[in-house]
């Protein structure tokens, strides 16, 4: 690890092989944690690069339990985290909205580390088991139509990074690579970055694989489509600017998005949009990334999906995908 915290120090790049091998050292326990804290400042200070991050992917893909659901095509709404805006959990509640939609999820989450509410964080706050049994996450998507998967159940190699990401409270690479480890290797992704720069790099490693994708970046800074002005969309066919009119709706302030003060007025704050008590600009917000998840794995238009969205919120279908969630993790 000296060696390698040298090269990096004097602005060196690691090649793909290499990240990968000090990805499978981390979790081989081969380096301390002053040298693995050493290691994510580093990137702290400068940006990864593409091949790096495709090494680091990679690896944790390979040590990752995998889940086989390739009969499903189902999709993962999920962002980067780290974009240091405290919303509420607005991927999750999409990931939902998007199920009661009768579009499968398999929901790919964590405890927040530079946020208030991580997705895991408000899942478990509402009753939600976290399982890697492969037939009770099955039972999860053919009822419920989501199963939650919470990353350190899956990537066991991550456990000795866990505490030192915790302690130092602040985004590291590894926000970068949660939406890319998906344990179920899902076919479709909706993900949402926190730079532009990010965007491009998702799009490029997405480019090559052969998933349904969005990529998105709020112009003004969201790891997600917020309303609040201009969003950045990359998809295999095109890259777009969208605007809140191109849902059909009004642009909203920040402040109408903001998340709770702690885990618990955070889930408060899920369940009152699930419930039909969501502001307005809650609900639009929440339809919006569920909308755009709907149009990528169904292929239909933007306003489609917007509209596929609503119906599923104001029915109470997204609130029943919830009830039967919490329902199979008290079987």
């Amino acid at each position: 690890m000296k060696q390698i915290l040298n090269r990096l120090i004097n602005h060196e790049q690691l090649t793909k092989s290499e990240a990968r091998t000090v990805l499978v050292n981390i979790s081989e326990g081969k380096y301390n944690q002053n040298q693995i804290a050493a290691f994510l400042t580093v990137y702290m200070m400068r940006n990864v690069s593409l091949e790096e991050l495709e090494g680091f992917r990679d690896a944790l893909l390979d040590l990752c339990l995998a889940v086989d659901f390739d009969n499903y095509n189902t999709i993962d709404l999920c962002g980067t985290g780290g974009d240091g805006k405290n919303t509420f959990n607005i991927s999750t509640l999409a990931s939902f909205v998007t199920a009661g939609a009768g579009v499968k999820v398999t929901k790919h989450g964590n405890y927040g580390v530079s946020s208030i509410s991580g997705s895991s964080n408000v899942m478990e706050a509402l009753g939600i088991k976290f399982s890697n049994k492969k037939d009770f996450l099955k039972r999860c998507l053919d009822k419920a139509g989501i199963c939650v998967l919470h990353a350190p159940l899956f990537h066991p190699a991550m456990k000795n990074v866990a505490p030192i990401r915790k302690e130092l409270g602040v985004k590291t690479f590894f926000n970068m690579l949660g939406p890319m480890v998906n344990p179920a290797f899902p076919k479709n992704q909706l993900v949402g970055v926190y730079d532009l720069e990010l965007a491009r790099m998702y799009g490029y490693l997405y480019q090559k694989s052969e998933k349904n994708y969005a990529v998105l970046h709020a112009m003004d800074g969201y790891d997600e489509i917020s309303l609040t002005g201009p969003v950045k969309v990359i998809t295999k066919a095109s890259e777009n600017i969208l605007n809140a009119e191109d849902f059909g709706v009004k642009q909203i302030e920040e402040s109408q998005i903001f998340g709770g003060e702690t885990v618990k007025s955070s889930a408060e704050i899920f369940l009152n949009i699930l419930n039909g008590k969501g502001t307005e600009a809650q609900n639009n917000v929440v339809c919006a990334n569920a909308g755009m998840a709907i149009s990528v794995v169904e292929n239909c238009t933007i306003l489609e999906g917007f509209e596929k969205a609503k119906q599923s919120l104001q029915s109470g279908k997204a609130l029943d995908s919830l009830k039967k969630l919490q329902q199979l993790s008290n079987d």
